[in-house]
């Protein structure tokens, strides 16, 4: 082999080490972003305190899984955030799905809605603003 394709073969390790480096950085990132989030935080508050939720999942212990960036209930803009965190407890996992608008005047996130839906395909509703504010 020749020197010129040896280090070629060194520059593509390299560059496909630290371009993979790269994008794990930026996941990690990206997650620990949602989990600082007013939003998620507030999501995973109700869940923690709806006991036929938490019964139905087998919790405590809670496990609170990476969202999927890639899915399309994941959606967040300026105004309005919509979610699917996976969770999982000791009997069975399901997904929380939560949806919260922010009140631009005072910069504060606020919930519309959350349930929990359980791979059994129960939903456990755990949140709903139109109701609560009756």
């Amino acid at each position: 082999m020749s020197r010129s394709t040896s280090l070629l073969q060194q520059m593509t390790i390299f560059v496909t080490v630290v371009t993979g480096g790269g994008c794990a950085m930026m996941y990690y990132l990206m997650q620990k972003n949602f989990a600082r989030s007013e939003y998620y935080r507030q999501a995973l508050e109700q869940l923690n305190n709806n006991s036929t939720a938490m019964a139905g999942l087998g919790a405590p212990p809670l496990k609170i899984h990476n969202i999927h960036l890639s899915d399309r209930h994941n959606r967040i803009d300026h105004s309005s955030a919509q979610l699917k965190i996976p969770v999982t407890g000791s009997k069975t996992g399901g997904y929380l799905y939560t949806t919260s608008t922010r009140d631009a005047i005072v910069n504060r996130w606020h919930l519309q809605q959350v349930f929990l839906k359980l791979r059994e395909g129960e939903i456990i509703e755990i949140f709903n603003k139109t109701e609560s504010e009756e």
